[in-house]
């Protein structure tokens, strides 16, 4: 059982409006689809997605991609974040819902933006490793895709290290409360 992303968030929207011909409405599971990235990856790009949704409304407009290019160091022109929009933009509402924003990232892994393109510079200057051979790791795309087979059982490794991690958290807790209580007992004596 996977944990459902964070009510509210971007990733637990409904993709009625996020895929093309998308008549009956589904949960949008970032995990199942983009099975090519970490679910830190995922995490680091949900994060970069929220800081620049300055509306909060789960998409990034036009003037809100704007700054964000602006603040990684690569302005576009009006016409240049138009296109940069126009080339994710599935469902034709130009703004970029969190899907969108990850086909950008899935794009640039495979080798599909043009190294000119905005969205390029976005995937090349947002500091998210999308592939451990950078951007242009396309000669290993295919290599990558067989993996994806294998993602499943990496991201339940992923879950499994995390639920250990909790476990042993609330064990050293339980053990520093009966520490505490020792203590406490020694004095209310």
């Amino acid at each position: 059982p996977r944990p459902g992303p964070a009510p509210g968030s971007p990733a637990g929207r409904a993709v009625g409006e996020g895929s093309p011909g998308g008549g009956g409405r589904r949960v949008f599971s970032p995990a199942g689809e983009f099975r090519e990235f970490s679910r830190r990856q995922l995490r680091d790009m949900e994060r970069l997605f929220r800081q620049y949704d300055a509306g909060k409304d789960g998409f990034i407009d036009l003037m809100e991609l704007k700054l964000m290019m602006e603040k990684l160091g690569a302005p576009q022109t009006h016409l240049g974040l138009k296109n940069m929009i126009k080339e994710v933009d599935e469902d034709l509402d130009s703004k970029l819902s969190f899907r969108e924003f990850l086909l950008i990232f899935r794009k640039a892994a495979a080798g599909e933006l043009q190294e000119d393109s905005g969205l390029h510079a976005l995937a090349r200057l947002s500091e998210i490793d999308v592939s451990t051979e950078g951007v242009k790791g396309a000669k290993n795309f295919f290599e990558a895709k067989a993996q994806a087979i294998n993602e499943a059982s990496r991201f339940e490794e992923e879950i499994k290290a995390e639920q250990e991690e909790k476990k042993k958290q609330a064990e050293e807790l339980k053990q520093r409360k009966a520490a505490f209580k020792e203590l406490q007992s020694t004095f209310t004596q």
